[in-house]
C-alpha cells in the first residue's frame, strides 16, 4: 500500500512543482483529471495527438521519480442535456485512450445520472420507491440509459485494456455497494469502483464491511473523511442539501483523514482492504471545507504515511 494524491487541489501549481511539493511530502503517485468535474490542469487530453507534448509530460514524471495511478474524468455521460452527455462521454472515451498509451490500468468517472424521461433537461436521481412513479423512472433510466451505455462504454475500455474505476457518489446511479454491483452485473468485470469512504459514511454504510461485500471489485481508493455532527442530524437527516461550507448547520461535511475518524479506523480500513485483495494507491482527495488545500493535504499525508509504514506486512518468521 502506498499514499497518493488526487492532485486538482493543487491545479494553481505547474505538474513539476506539483511532483516536487509531494516528493517532500513523501508521495511519489498521483491522480490526474483529464476534464469533467475535476479539470485538466496537469493533464491534457489533447496530448493524444501532440507527440511532443506527451514525451515532455513523461518526461517531467520520469525526472521526478513520479507514477500515475490513475486518469479520473468524473462526469455525467448520462446527462439528459443531450450535449452535455455527449461532451462528458467523450471526455471519458479520450481519457481511456490515454490511459492505454501511458500504460495505465484504471479510469475513473462516475456512473452517470439521466433525467426521467426522453424529455427531461435535468438529471433526477431517485432515493425512494413510492410513489409508484418513482420506481417507474429507476426502471426507465437503469433499463433504456444506463446499461445501453455502460455495456458499450465497458467493452470500449475492455479493448483498450483500461478497467473503470466508478466513485460510488450520492446524486448518481451508482451510490452504494448494491448499485456498484449491479452495474458490474450488467457491464462485466472491466468495471468495478473508485472506494471513497466518506460517500459511505454519511449514508450510515459501514466502509469497512463494504470492503468485503466488493471484494474483487475494488480497481482504486480515495482517501477522504467524513465528520458526523450528530446535533445536528434529528433536524437535518442525512439528505442534507446544505452547502458544504455551511459547517455549523449541516449533519455532515467532508473532512481531510483523521479528522472524522481516527487511526484506529484507518488501520483497520487499509488492512481490510489488503485482506480482500487491494493493496495499491490511497489516493488522498482535499474537500475538507475547514481546511486549507495547503493544511488538508499536508495533515492527510503525515496522517497516512504513518498508518502506511506501520501496517506493511513483515515477512513470516516460519516462511
Amino acid at each position: 500500500m502506498r499514499v497518493g494524491v488526487f492532485t486538482p487541489l493543487l491545479s494553481q501549481l505547474p505538474l513539476a512543482a506539483v511532483l516536487k511539493k509531494l516528493k517532500s511530502l513523501q508521495i511519489e503517485t498521483i491522480e490526474l483529471g483529464t476534464g469533467n468535474y475535476p479539470g485538466d490542469a496537469h493533464c491534457k487530453l489533447s496530448m493524444l495527438e501532440d507527440g511532443s507534448a506527451l514525451a515532455e509530460f513523461e518526461k517531467i514524471l520520469a525526472d521526478h521519480g513520479a507514477t500515475i495511478s490513475a486518469l479520473s474524468c468524473h462526469g455525467n455521460a448520462l446527462h439528459p442535456d443531450k450535449a452535455r452527455g455527449q461532451r462528458d462521454a467523450e471526455v471519458s472515451r479520450k481519457t481511456i485512450l490515454l490511459a492505454e498509451k501511458l500504460g495505465i490500468p484504471v479510469v475513473v468517472d462516475f456512473s452517470g445520472c439521466p433525467g426521467d424521461s426522453p424529455h427531461a433537461t435535468a438529471p433526477n436521481w431517485v432515493t425512494c420507491p413510492w410513489p409508484p412513479e418513482y420506481l417507474k423512472v429507476l426502471d426507465w433510466q437503469w433499463n433504456e440509459v444506463v446499461a445501453p451505455y455502460w455495456i458499450k462504454h465497458a467493452k470500449f475500455a475492455a479493448d483498450h485494456g483500461v478497467k473503470i474505476a466508478i466513485e460510488m457518489h450520492p446524486g448518481f446511479v451508482v451510490y452504494s455497494p448494491e448499485t456498484m454491483l449491479r452495474l458490474r452485473s450488467i457491464a462485466g468485470t472491466s468495471v468495478g469502483c473508485n472506494f471513497d469512504p466518506s460517500h459511505l459514511f454519511w449514508q450510515s454504510i459501514d466502509p469497512i464491511a463494504a470492503v468485503r461485500v466488493l471484494e474483487g471489485a475494488i480497481f482504486h481508493v480515495h482517501a477522504k473523511d467524513t465528520q458526523i455532527y450528530a446535533a445536528n442530524l434529528p433536524r437535518t437527516g442525512v439528505l442534507d442539501t446544505k452547502l458544504y461550507t455551511e459547517e455549523r448547520d449541516r449533519a455532515w461535511i467532508f473532512r481531510t483523514c483523521g479528522y472524522g475518524h481516527g487511526a484506529e479506523w484507518w488501520s483497520e480500513f487499509i488492512s481490510t482492504l489488503r485482506m480482500f485483495g487491494y493493496d495499491n494507491v490511497l489516493s488522498i482527495e482535499h474537500e475538507d471545507s475547514l481546511l486549507s488545500p495547503e493544511e488538508g493535504l499536508t495533515k492527510a499525508a503525515t496522517f497516512l504515511n504513518r498508518i502506511v509504514i506501520r501496517e506493511q506486512p513483515a515477512a513470516a518468521w516460519w516462511v
